[in-house]
């Protein structure tokens, strides 16, 4: 059974910083493309980052490129977004997921299949 699990959520002043986990068990972690995305309530969940396995190739979504850092330790078994110069609309539910096939889009849903319970992030003005 794969396993997902984030953590590091929290509060924060726009502006601040925050660095959110997601640890995997039950998957061969480092052969695995993975994903972040998030949600805000009423909205859909959009895409946010993603990284190849090997951690040698990174996508972000126009909204969070240069602010945020996507990376991996598969010794770990772990994935970290790092977050950075945070703003309002940043404030979501985020969600680290597994990519189901190599070579497919990391922006779109349907091309996941394992996700985490998500951890909440709260950007305050």
């Amino acid at each position: 059974q794969v396993q997902l699990v984030e953590s590091g959520g929290g509060w924060v002043q726009a502006g601040g910083s925050l660095r959110v986990s997601c640890a995997a068990s039950g998957l061969t972690f480092s052969n695995s493309d993975m994903g972040w995305f998030r949600q805000a309530p009423g909205k859909e969940r959009d895409f946010v980052a993603g990284i190849t396995s090997s951690g040698g190739s990174t996508r972000y979504a126009d909204s969070v490129k240069g602010r945020f850092t996507i990376s991996r330790d598969n010794a770990k078994n772990t994935m970290y977004l790092q977050m950075n110069s945070l703003k309002s609309e940043d404030t979501a539910v985020y969600y680290c997921a597994a990519k189901t096939r190599k070579f497919s889009s990391f922006q779109l849903l349907a091309n996941y299949n394992a996700w985490g319970q998500g951890t909440q992030v709260t950007v305050s003005s």
